[in-house]
């Protein structure tokens, strides 16, 4: 259509009248529009579903380490240990004594301390000096810790070696306060953070981009998500710089004109999109009634029945009394009404290959529950017609 357009143009600018055809300025505007709406359309609809390789692999050797160590937090308005947590006062005491403090085990009292255990994850590339988050959870019989200060704790990693230091204020963000009789709480008292509460003392031993290699490990292994990364590695880089060795695992050799520019390799490498490729699946929280289904969710051609059994009994009793001063006795007569009601069974047919919206649909329109669903899905998976995993938590 652009080209008898174009000519006509031509045409009109030689003089030459220019026919009819039904087809102007305002209408081709139009048309451009709406094409260019469409292309946007399918580029949205394209990249909607792409994932960073970011998001669905971490690259081998950079992680977290977890930090783990024993301290006391003081400062508490009588809501720390009691006397009854032999080792607070234990942690105390030897506490004192490395202060140059002798004082009696027995004289001690802990209303205003608690024995805490101290946990942090050492991120990646932590150099001495940083601050990390600290997490504090009593481990006594306190019953708050807002308000209090965590003593100087050492955090070790699994190594046996310390890696941090922790100490500061808490903060709790909760609240619990009452009498004798009753008693009022928000949130978890007896656990709170400390931000950038612990100073990292010692490095973890990591040199990055030391090899020519780099191995990329998928957060969830799948075979057709390995292989389109390593396609759109290849065709951005050009080559064949990048390998999937299993489900789980892709490879990519450090191309010649990044061999001193890794960090910018895989800055690069890691902002490609892929489609994820994921598993049909439904998860089910029977505690909860908690229903999730995965995209490819199929079923085969399979009627589904949903009706309900009520059965109400109510007991009564009928008395009879005598009249005044008479000899007659109070008679009771017990009743029972016993009422079923059986609710309407609707038969829906759902056919083979319907999608998620339409399965949600068809089992909405009988009036399942939640819970009614997770039966119907069981049912179905048990006659062999669902095509997805089953997930019972």
């Amino acid at each position: 259509m652009l080209r008898p357009y174009l000519l006509l143009i031509v045409l009109e600018g030689r003089g030459k009248r220019r026919p009819y055809t039904g087809f102007t300025m305002k209408d081709f505007t139009h048309k451009i529009i709406i094409i260019l709406l469409i292309l946007w359309g399918v580029v949205l609809l394209s990249t909607a579903e792409a994932s960073r390789i970011k998001e669905l692999a971490k690259l081998e050797g950079v992680r977290s380490n977890q930090l783990i160590g024993y301290g006391l937090v003081v400062g508490l308005n009588g809501t720390g240990d009691s006397a009854s947590t032999r080792f607070t006062i234990q942690s105390l005491v030897n506490m004192m004594e490395r202060l140059g403090v002798t004082v009696n085990p027995d004289t001690v009292k802990v209303d205003n301390v608690a024995a805490v255990i101290v946990t942090a994850d050492l991120p990646p590339f932590a150099r001495a000096g940083n601050t990390i988050d600290v997490s504090v959870s009593s481990v006594g019989d306190a019953d708050n810790l807002a308000g209090g200060t965590l003593l100087m704790t050492p955090l070790k990693a699994a190594d046996g070696k310390y890696y941090a230091v922790a100490q500061g204020s808490l903060v709790v963000g909760s609240l619990a306060f009452g009498g004798k009789a009753a008693k009022v709480q928000k949130n978890h008292p007896t656990a709170g953070r400390i931000p950038d509460g612990a100073l990292v003392e010692r490095e973890v031993p990591f040199v990055f981009g030391e090899g020519k290699e780099l191995n990329y490990r998928l957060k969830e292994s799948d075979f057709t998500t390995v292989s389109r990364m390593s396609e759109a590695v290849n065709q951005h880089f050009g080559g064949t710089p990048a390998h999937s060795l299993d489900a789980g695992l892709m490879q990519v050799v450090l191309p010649e004109a990044y061999q001193d520019r890794v960090v910018e390799f895989v800055a690069e490498l890691e902002h490609l999109t892929v489609i994820p490729d994921t598993l049909a699946r439904i998860v089910v929280n029977e505690k909860t009634g908690t229903i999730v289904m995965g995209e490819g969710v199929r079923i085969s051609t399979v009627a589904v029945s949903h009706g309900n059994l009520n059965l109400i009994i109510s007991e009564q009793s009928n008395v009879s009394q005598p009249n005044a001063f008479s000899d007659g006795e109070t008679v009771v007569t017990p009743e029972t009404d016993i009422g079923v009601v059986e609710e309407a069974g609707n038969l829906v047919v759902l056919e083979q290959g319907v999608s998620i919206g339409e399965v949600a649909s068809a089992l909405n329109a009988i009036g399942a529950t939640p819970r009614d669903l997770i039966a119907i899905f069981q049912s179905i998976k048990a006659a062999g017609a669902l095509y997805a995993d089953l997930v019972v938590l």
